[in-house]
């Protein structure tokens, strides 16, 4: 029994989490989302697939597109496959006659491994530097030995 009202609790709280997501105002700027993802997709795939893994449409503005690189190097290669992308665009109606690529350096140096390992460093840090910050604050009335 507490199975099933759990699962109905879960679907009403599910079911009012979508409708807020997906009032009036909302469903336009998902549409948006979508068709710009699907387009992203098509103009892509007329990229060499070394290129179209670096790069991402990032906006359609008038006759403008947008691409996203993470760098100077892709930048220049994208900038040599213009052509293709504005008869891809073309192709498939849109009236596109020029292509802004902007460069969005990513957070290649911090793999996980990396922010792992720098967390571990900071978190085992962190429990003496508040209790020194307590000591501090309060006097020596704070325990050495406690847990925080």
């Amino acid at each position: 029994m507490s199975n099933l009202k759990s699962n109905a609790n879960s679907h009403s709280s599910f079911q009012t989490a979508l409708e807020a997501i997906l009032n009036e105002k909302t469903i336009p700027t998902f549409q948006r989302a979508i068709w710009l993802d699907r387009l992203d997709q098509q103009l892509r795939s007329h990229l060499p697939a070394t290129l179209a893994s670096q790069c991402r449409l990032a906006n359609v503005n008038g006759k403008k597109l947008v691409f996203l690189v993470e760098s100077a190097a892709w930048h220049t290669k994208l900038r040599l496959s213009e052509s293709q992308l504005l008869d891809a665009a073309r192709s498939i109606g849109l009236m596109a006659t020029q292509v802004i690529i902007k460069i969005l350096p990513s957070l290649l140096p911090f793999t996980k491994e990396y922010l792992k390992e720098a967390n571990g460093l900071v978190n085992a840090e962190i429990p003496k530097g508040l209790q020194e910050a307590l000591r501090a604050l309060h006097g020596s009335n704070i325990r050495r030995n406690a847990e925080i």
